[in-house]
């Protein structure tokens, strides 16, 4: 994947040339962030990646116009009621049977066909998206970046002018868990901005439970696939626990009886 080790030499050059930090207001935690790349930094970087998914020869996009159309329209309605409405998103499926989906930053969302046919309803289908696009709202993925760029972009850079060919899966590896890794704080943040997202569009906040449930089963039978350094949704038991009790105020026995069997 030539364009996401091209895109740490842009990457590291957004970050040696981006001059002073500045303070921003994130409206995902309430609180002032220090910020090393604004957001059309940000865009840039997330449309250099998109750009070279969809260039990829090894990865077919858009199966179907008319699926396409529906993920793009609720995206777009997710998107109308986020906090974050200086960022124009985008949305494709990726023709594959993975259950997943994962968002870049500037708010290139891309959702996997297996997803879109494992879902039940629109409602599912925006708790995906719902979910992708709070962690653009929070930044998560340039926060990542920014916390790393000290170590782990000099050490790929270095990998990158002194490796060979054999190396090029463990650097883009490496660059797809930088930012798209999520820590369980990221999750349940970005888990709680969905339930408010999902009321804001008019759907049902309760979907995220059933889409949770349906990801769980998924992950215990799902052979390992390729793509799977895009998966960056761990610890489904404990996700599903704290949706019930955010939109409950409690948690069913259960769910703490199927925690570990992740």
């Amino acid at each position: 994947m030539a364009y996401l080790r091209g895109m740490l030499l842009v990457a590291a050059l957004l970050f040696f040339g981006a001059g002073c930090a500045t303070h921003e207001y994130n409206t995902a935690t309430g609180k002032e962030d220090i910020i090393f790349v604004d957001t059309q930094k940000e865009v840039n970087i997330g449309k250099s990646i998109a750009e070279g998914i969809e260039k990829n020869k090894d990865i077919k996009l858009d199966p179907d116009p008319l699926m396409t159309e529906r993920v793009n329209e609720v995206g777009q309605k997710i998107a109308s009621v986020s906090g974050r409405k200086e960022v124009l998103y985008s949305f494709r499926v990726i023709d594959e049977d993975e259950v997943n989906a994962f968002a870049l930053p500037g708010g290139y969302v891309f959702v996997f066909k297996g997803l879109v046919d494992k879902v039940d309803s629109d409602d599912e289908l925006a708790a995906v998206i719902a979910h992708e696009i709070a962690h653009v709202v929070a930044r998560h993925s340039i926060k990542r970046l920014q916390g790393s760029v000290g170590y782990d972009i000099l050490r790929i850079l270095m990998a990158i002018t002194g490796a060979g060919s054999r190396d090029a899966g463990r650097i883009d590896s490496a660059f797809t868990q930088l930012i798209m890794s999520y820590s369980r704080e990221d999750e349940a943040l970005a888990d709680k901005m969905a339930i408010k997202y999902l009321k804001g569009a008019g759907y049902d906040p309760w979907a995220i439970v059933s889409l949770l449930k349906k990801l769980q089963e998924a992950d215990k039978v799902a052979p390992i696939r390729p793509y799977s350094s895009y998966r960056s949704h761990p610890y489904v038991a404990d996700r599903i626990r704290m949706v019930k009790k955010e939109l409950a105020g409690e948690v069913d026995f259960s769910d703490y009886m199927n925690k570990g069997l992740e």
